[in-house]
C-alpha cells in the first residue's frame, strides 16, 4: 500500500467524487468528502515523511517507465504544497455541513461536493504529477469544478462571475497548451525531468523564449498575477463561502507552485533570471500588485471583495520572493504559500460564519458584532494580524525572509516597501475591526452569535496555526528554506 500512495493521492477522490454524484442527500454526499478529504490528508502526511526521510519519489503509472509514461515525481516542494491542499480541505469540511446546507439548496448539494472534490483531485494531480500535458488535463479538471462551484452562489452575479472566471480561465490553459507543445517541439518529450536534463543542448533558443512566455503567462491567470487578477473578486465574492474559502486556500498557491517549478527545476534559473529580464518584470509586478490591490482594498464595502484583493497583494508577495531569486527571497515566497493559506483560510471561515449567521457581509451590516460574535471575530482579527506581519504571527515569518532576500541583492527599498504595503493591511483590517467592536449592535447583529463548534473549530485551528507557526518554524521556513536550495541548485 505504501508503494500506491502517490495513486491514492489522486484516485480517492476521483471516485469519491463519482460516488457523490449518484448521491439524493446532501449530508450523506457531505460525509463521503469528509472521509475522501481525511484519507487524502493522511496519505499526504505519509508521502511527505518518505520524502523527508528517504528523498524524492517517482511513481511510473501502468508501469510504463518515464519519460514515455506518466510520471508521479514527489520532492520536497511538491510534498509541502500535497500537505497544504489536502490539509485545508480536510480542516474546513466540518464548517461545510451547515454552511454549503443554508447556501445551496438541497437537490444540488450531492453535485456542491461532486465538484469539491472534483477540485481536490485536480489540485492535487497538478501538484504531484511530472507530466507537462498531464499537468493540464488537472488543470482543467480543477478549473471546471471551480466554474461550477462558483456558479452554486446564491446571487445571481455569482454566475456572471463563474463566466468571467471560464473566459480567462480558458484563455490561461490555451496559453499553456500553446508552450507545452512548443516544449515538445524541442525536446521530443513531455516529461519535465526529461525536459529539464534536455534543454542544456537545445539551440533553438527562440522556440524556448517563447514556449517560456506561453507559459508564464498561461499560469499568471491562474494564479491572479497583476493585472492578470480581474477574474478573482467576483469569484471570490459571489461564490458559495466554502467554495471561497477552499479556493483562496488552495487554488491560486497550487499554480504559483506551478510557476516555480517551470522557472526552477524546468527552463533553470540561470536562463529565466540571468539571460532573460523575467526577474525585473515579475518584480515591478508584484511591488504594484502589494500597493495597487491594497488601496483597492481599503475601498471595499464588501468584505469578501475587500479580502479578494487582499489576496492579489499578498500573491505579490510571493511572487517578489520568486523574484529575488536568492534563498531568502525563495524561501519567503514559499513559506508565504503556506502561511497565506492559513490567514485566508481563518478569514472566510470567519466571513462565513457571520453571513451564516446575519446573511451578508457587507460592513455596514456588521456594526457590533464582535460583541455577538466574540469567538468568530477575535479569528478575523487573530488573522488580521497574521496578514500585517505582526511578530508572533506567521505573516512576519514570511516578511522576515522577504526583507533577507531584498537585503541579500542591495535592493533595501524593498524592504521600505514591504512594511508600507503592510501597513496599508492595517487600514483594511482596521474598518472592520472599528465596526464590529467599537459600534453599537444594530439590525441584525442583534441577534447574533457565535456559529455552532462543528463551524468555530476550523477557525480556531487555523487561528492557532497562525501563531504557532508563527513561533516555531521547523516544519514550514525549514521546508521552504530546503526546498528554496534545492530548487536555487539547478542553477544553470
Amino acid at each position: 500500500m505504501m508503494t500506491q500512495l502517490p495513486a491514492l493521492q489522486v484516485v480517492i477522490p476521483l471516485l469519491a467524487s463519482l460516488f457523490c454524484a449518484f448521491m439524493k442527500r446532501g449530508t450523506v454526499a457531505w460525509a463521503l468528502s469528509l472521509v475522501a478529504s481525511w484519507a487524502v490528508l493522511v496519505v499526504s502526511i505519509l508521502i511527505l515523511q518518505q520524502v523527508l526521510e528517504s528523498g524524492p519519489i517517482s511513481y511510473a503509472m501502468g508501469g510504463w517507465e518515464p519519460p514515455f509514461g506518466i510520471e508521479y515525481y514527489v520532492d520536497k516542494l511538491n510534498a509541502f504544497v500535497l500537505l497544504l491542499v489536502s490539509g485545508v480541505g480536510a480542516i474546513i469540511m466540518p464548517f461545510a455541513k451547515r454552511s454549503v446546507g443554508t447556501e445551496i439548496h438541497s437537490t444540488r448539494q450531492p453535485y456542491f461536493y461532486t465538484m469539491y472534490l472534483l477540485c481536490l483531485c485536480g489540485l492535487l494531480g497538478i501538484a504531484i504529477t511530472g507530466d507537462a500535458f498531464n499537468i493540464f488535463v488537472f488543470l482543467e479538471v480543477s478549473s471546471l469544478a471551480t466554474y461550477a462551484m462558483v456558479a452554486m452562489g446564491k446571487d445571481k452575479r455569482a454566475l456572471l462571475a463563474a463566466f468571467q472566471y471560464l473566459i480567462i480561465g480558458t484563455i490561461g490553459a490555451t496559453f499553456y497548451v500553446i508552450g507545452t507543445g512548443l516544449l515538445y517541439t524541442v525536446t521530443g518529450s513531455l516529461n519535465l525531468v526529461d525536459i529539464a536534463g534536455q534543454l542544456d543542448s537545445v539551440n533553438n533558443t527562440r522556440a524556448l523564449v517563447t514556449s517560456l512566455a506561453f507559459l508564464t503567462v498561461g499560469i499568471s491567470l491562474k494564479l491572479a498575477l497583476f493585472p492578470l487578477h480581474v477574474w478573482l473578486p467576483n469569484a471570490y465574492a459571489y461564490a458559495p463561502s466554502f467554495a471561497t474559502v477552499f479556493l483562496a486556500a488552495t487554488a491560486t498557491k497550487v499554480a504559483i507552485y506551478l510557476l516555480i517549478r517551470f522557472f526552477f527545476s524546468v527552463f533553470g534559473a540561470g536562463l529565466v533570471f540571468q539571460s532573460l529580464p523575467v526577474s525585473e518584470i515579475l518584480l515591478i509586478l508584484s511591488v504594484v500588485a502589494m500597493f495597487g490591490a491594497s488601496i483597492v482594498a481599503i475601498f471595499q464595502e464588501d468584505i469578501k471583495r475587500m479580502l479578494a484583493y487582499s489576496s492579489v497583494a499578498q500573491i505579490g508577495y510571493i511572487t517578489l520572493g520568486i523574484a529575488l531569486a536568492n534563498s531568502n527571497g525563495l524561501s519567503g515566497g514559499i513559506v508565504h504559500i503556506f502561511n497565506h493559506a492559513i490567514m485566508k483560510a481563518a478569514f472566510f471561515l470567519a466571513l462565513g460564519a457571520v453571513f451564516y449567521r446575519i446573511g451578508s457581509v457587507h460592513i455596514d451590516h456588521l456594526a457590533g458584532i464582535g460583541r455577538r460574535m466574540p469567538i468568530t471575530m477575535m479569528g478575523f482579527v487573530i488573522a488580521g494580524m497574521s496578514i500585517v506581519g505582526v511578530p508572533g504571527t506567521v505573516g512576519f515569518i514570511s516578511k522576515w525572509y522577504l526583507a533577507a532576500g531584498a537585503f541579500e541583492n542591495g535592493q533595501w527599498w524593498l524592504v521600505f516597501a514591504i512594511m508600507i504595503s503592510s501597513l496599508l493591511a492595517v487600514i483594511y483590517v482596521g474598518r472592520v475591526v472599528e465596526v464590529a467592536w467599537f459600534r453599537d449592535p444594530s439590525g441584525a447583529t442583534l441577534e447574533a452569535r457565535d456559529p455552532p463548534p462543528a463551524m468555530l473549530l476550523p477557525i480556531l485551528i487555523f487561528c492557532a496555526a497562525s501563531i504557532y507557526f508563527g513561533i516555531d518554524t521547523t516544519l514550514t521556513a525549514g521546508i521552504a528554506s530546503q526546498a528554496a536550495e534545492l530548487l536555487l541548485g539547478g542553477l544553470r
